[in-house]
């Protein structure tokens, strides 16, 4: 062997100096490391306790603070139901609401609650199931064995005395294993208390990502079972009120999204290359015309201002993601340690056939030619409407529900209708004005990036304009009224088929172009990948084993930092910040506005309270709302956001920069008891 191939393999097997990630599943936690590391004893029954007290919510993570069903998580994870309970009259996002008593809680229609209760290896009879088929037919036989593992396991839990579970498949190490991971849901989700908009996220976007923080990003939900009775948990987290000390080790228990440590640098440069920048090109001019639609009044400010914030948020995400692949270093390390795998693979598989890293690289190059046709039209990006989202679900469930289980679209196996119903008869509120400015404006840019010549564009836009045929289908479409979906939706193929609502034939219209870019996309890239990737999955775990964490997956992961700062340039950042520093920052205008509230508290408040921390545990977006952990499994912070430098967190881990960043359970009692004075949830919580 070349010394020049030794030493590439010497330095892939050696700790690598940014892959410290530690987004840890809790089948196989590092229990031994962690004592080695910290000197903290991790059981198995805090390990069980932990897991069932972590809730999974819809795009983010909570926990249960009571043996009632009381739930924690973020302000901002609430979004949704403050914006279906709120009216012109009565806005909650910028208000705030308590309830006082348990009948005064208010239902979140499309929220859930999961709990991780059991988890099962199912690798093997994936990898028995695909063995020796070609790339096409092993992804299509995946799909339909997925679905099958996941009916049956569902079907064996109703049998069982626990009660039902919702079953999941689980790819972890890009291929490498596949799990069942087993939930016990709670569909009806009510909301408790939250702040005010301008205290919970104190700062806004100039603040975002960034710390010094002062955010009381907390709400409190309530699950209930299925007699309408608030839930029984057990396994919750008491608070620590005076929370973590400096230098102690935290854990962090939730639902990392995703990540992208494992992508190949072929995928890597994708992502740079095309996928980031569409997106930031189209999501900032998007931005500017929510934030114009803003200005034009009261109502318009209220409709708008929770989109406009998730798409703040995801623009800065985005931009300093494609910052990290632009950064030399980060690509060169990336570079090397693949050279470094794909050596030792070589040497291992000298008749192995086709190079899993070139496989990937040609279907890479497939992607770049399907990648705005597959974007636009079957993902949706041209179709910016939440009543386009309905007459698609509609349409395509009709259609699919006709065919066997196994043969269907992933997304429409039995196991997801009872969420896909959820969702259709939630009384979610349809803002006609916004309704028009996205799609107009999703139009555009498809008649912009397609081209006016495209066939998908002449279909639509022959007769038409953007803003023409935005406007017609909105205006005509009786999608907005939850029973009318419902009856479409239990009227099944022949009900959709005899629809003439131009929302449902915009989606007819649209469907066998989508469904004819999505099968070229399935069969010309995901299914190579797959299956190169699995082949670089092994060639990884006879490397590592499961001694690296796989990626992020939404999926439920425990990690563990310290309460730290960090060095930002030229000066220390402390890892506290104080309420006192709050008023001194205030400005009296958004963002920077405290509420009236806690202007006429301040003379009964504690200045000296810790408001936020940071930490350098592994987290990235989904783990908002996530309970930070002691040693002994209290609750000593809710986490909100990470640093800057916690963004390229998708990449690679840097322990020196990356922080995560909580709300401090002191500012969150301080509120409850002196500013809202919410003495029965502070009861229920267990604090005097």
């Amino acid at each position: 062997m070349k010394p020049s191939v030794v030493a590439l393999i010497a330095a892939f097997l050696a700790v690598p100096a940014f892959a410290d990630e530690g987004m840890w599943t809790y089948h196989d936690f590092p229990e031994a490391k962690i004592k080695q590391q910290f000197g903290v004893d991790i059981s198995q029954a805090w390990l069980d306790r932990a897991r069932t007290a972590t809730v999974r919510l819809s795009g983010c993570t909570a926990s249960f603070v009571s043996p009632d069903g009381l739930i924690l998580t973020n302000h901002h994870c609430a979004d949704s139901c403050l914006d279906e309970n709120s009216t012109s009259a009565q806005n909650l996002e910028r208000d705030g609401f308590l309830a006082r008593t348990r009948d005064k809680e208010l239902h979140c229609t499309t929220q859930i609650a999961d709990v991780l209760m059991a988890t099962e290896n199912i690798t093997d009879k994936i990898t028995a199931g695909t063995r020796n088929l070609a790339s096409q037919a092993a992804n299509e036989t995946r799909k339909k064995l997925l679905t099958q593992l996941e009916q049956g396991c569902e079907h064996e839990s109703a049998k069982a005395k626990t009660g039902p579970l919702k079953c999941e498949s689980v790819n972890l190490y890009q291929g490498g294993q596949y799990w069942l991971y087993k939930y016990k849901r709670y569909d009806d989700v009510r909301l408790v208390f939250a702040p005010e908009e301008d205290i919970a996220a104190f700062g806004g976007d100039p603040d975002n990502f960034q710390f010094p923080r002062w955010c009381l990003d907390m709400s409190v939900l309530r699950a209930y079972d299925s007699h309408g009775k608030p839930a029984a948990t057990p396994s919750f987290l008491r608070i620590r009120p005076e929370g973590p000390k400096p230098g102690e080790a935290v854990f962090v228990s939730g639902h990392p999204g995703s990540t992208d440590r494992q992508l190949t640098v072929a995928e890597l440069e994708e992502l740079r290359d095309l996928s980031l920048p569409f997106f930031l090109l189209r999501g900032a001019e998007l931005r500017g015309r929510y934030i114009q639609f803003g200005k034009t009044g009261t109502e318009a400010h209220r409709i708008v201002e929770s989109p406009l914030t998730g798409l703040e948020n995801v623009i800065k995400v985005r931009r300093k993601l494609l910052d990290a692949l632009l950064d030399d270093r980060l690509m060169q390390h990336k570079r090397d340690e693949e050279a470094a795998l794909r050596a030792k693979y070589q040497a291992q598989n000298p008749t192995a056939g086709a190079d899993p890293w070139e496989s990937i690289a040609k279907a890479e190059k497939v992607e770049r030619e399907l990648a705005l046709s597959y974007t636009l039209v079957e993902q949706g990006a041209g179709f910016n409407s939440r009543l386009f989202n309905y007459a698609r679900t509609l349409l395509r469930g009709a259609r699919e529900r006709q065919k066997p289980n196994e043969e269907r679209l992933r997304e429409y196996r039995d196991t997801a209708l009872p969420r896909i119903e959820q969702q259709l008869k939630a009384p979610v509120p349809i803002h006609p004005e916004l309704e028009n400015l996205t799609l107009s404006f999703s139009l555009e840019r498809m008649r912009e990036w397609l081209g006016p010549d495209a066939e998908i564009v002449r279909q639509l836009l022959a007769k038409d304009s953007p803003d023409s045929l935005a406007a017609r289908v909105i205006a005509g479409s009786s999608l907005n009224d939850p029973k009318e979906r419902m009856r479409l939706w239990d009227g099944g193929a022949q009900a959709i088929e005899a629809s003439q609502d131009p929302m449902i034939e915009l989606a007819r219209l649209v469907d066998p172009t989508a469904r004819e870019v999505r099968k070229r996309y399935e069969d010309e890239v995901e299914a190579p990948v797959r299956a190169a990737a699995e082949q670089i999955a092994q060639a990884r775990f006879r490397a590592f084993g499961t001694s690296m964490a796989p990626d992020a997956t939404f999926t439920l992961r425990l990690n563990v930092g310290t309460v730290q700062g960090w060095k930002e340039a030229d000066h220390e950042v402390e890892p506290f910040t104080y309420l006192s520093r709050l008023y001194a920052r205030a400005t009296g205008q958004e963002p920077f506005k405290v509420p009236d509230s806690w202007l006429t508290a301040k003379p009964q408040l504690d200045l000296q309270t810790r408001f936020n921390l940071s930490s350098n545990n592994d987290i990235v977006g989904g783990n908002s709302g996530s309970p930070m952990l002691d040693a002994e499994g209290r609750l000593v912070g809710l986490i909100f956001d990470g640093n800057i430098h916690s963004i390229s967190g998708s990449y690679w881990f840097d322990p020196e920069l990356n922080r995560a960043v909580a709300v401090h359970p002191a500012i969150i009692l301080e509120g409850l008891r002196k500013v809202y004075k919410a003495d029965e949830l502070l009861a229920e919580l267990g604090v005097k």
